[in-house]
């Protein structure tokens, strides 16, 4: 099997401010490089890193009290309803424990995936918190405070019908992902692969949203879908009561295939929010709540030990 290129999963360290002598260069350099702290500095109290986070934040955002959210909810575990309805999920928890330390509310609100950027550019949203990964493409338009890395995998149909073992085992046949996600990329870069194999190339199927995509692989319209780990793992799990779907086990990729990194997307102008976010989120991990977030949710392995920014390429 032609292995696609990945990196380690185990929570990957990266560079961050974490002194207030750093602190102050991030707010002077409008977080165009992320900085080391010399040897002899002391790390910064969180809660000293609280305060620096919360005067960052642009006035608008403070006056309202409010930072929107543009997120494609359910998509489980990341963004889901609970029995009564309301928002919950690892996305919505991250946004409440950043949103205390900014001295506002961040509320994600229902939006499709493809429309999400728009909706930024419309003024309808403030910042996008729904799985999003942190690509070079879209890094184009937007900022990435990123928080999570992981792969992506396969989930069929139960009792896996088509005996799929790999992402070479999808070669023509029909496999549905979410509309404007980079699942459908990845499996058209199998094109050649599935070419050399004597094979057709696999036949993408966009959809609207992630229940879309689910109803096709339950119905047979499609084989399978490929979708972030953390979320097949979840819906292998719990859709149906474990009943409805199975996930492959790749022996050549157990974590998933390309891992990414996953941010919240802050367009690019705004890069106030997105330093006042990225201190936010250094906050929320040095005070353990992020690890408290990553263990309620069973996604300790896909997190990160230090907040990133603009990760992805």
């Amino acid at each position: 099997m032609i292995k696609m290129h990945t990196t380690q999963q185990t929570r990957p360290r990266w560079k961050t401010m974490a002194s207030l002598g750093v602190v102050a260069a991030l707010a002077l350099s409008g977080c165009s490089a992320a900085a080391t702290p010399a040897a002899s500095e002391e790390p910064a109290a969180a809660s000293d890193i609280d305060a620096t986070a919360a005067a960052m934040l642009p006035a608008k955002y403070k006056e309202a009290g409010i930072i929107k959210a543009a997120s494609d909810i359910p998509y489980p575990p990341m963004e889901m309803f609970d029995q009564d309805q309301n928002v919950t999920g690892f996305d919505h928890d991250l946004a409440q424990a950043l949103g205390a330390k900014l001295g506002v509310q961040m509320e994600l609100q229902k939006q499709s995936f493809a429309a999400a950027i728009p909706s930024l550019l419309a003024g309808k949203h403030d910042v996008i918190m729904s799985g999003m990964n942190d690509t070079a493409e879209r890094q184009k338009t937007l900022n990435f405070v990123d928080y999570f890395h992981a792969g992506f995998s396969i989930l069929v149909q139960s009792g896996n019908p088509e005996n799929i073992s790999g992402v070479l085992d999808l070669c023509g046949k029909t496999v549905a992902v979410p509309k404007a996600t980079v699942q459908g990329d990845i499996l058209r870069s199998y094109d050649d692969a599935c070419i050399a194999a004597g094979k057709d190339v696999v036949d993408v199927s966009e959809l609207p949203g992630e229940t879309d995509v689910q109803t096709a692989v339950r119905s047979g319209r499609a084989v399978a879908e490929v979708v972030d780990s953390a979320v097949a793992a979840y819906t292998a799990q719990t859709a149906g009561d474990g009943k409805l779907f199975d996930l492959v086990t790749d022996p050549e990729n157990p974590n998933g295939y390309s891992p990414v990194y996953t941010g919240i997307g802050i367009l690019k102008e705004n890069d106030k929010l997105a330093e006042a976010l990225h201190l936010a989120l250094i906050a929320t991990i040095a005070d353990g709540t992020y690890d408290e977030i990553l263990k309620k949710y069973d996604l300790g392995h896909f997190g990160l030990d230090e907040a990133g920014f603009n990760l992805g390429s």
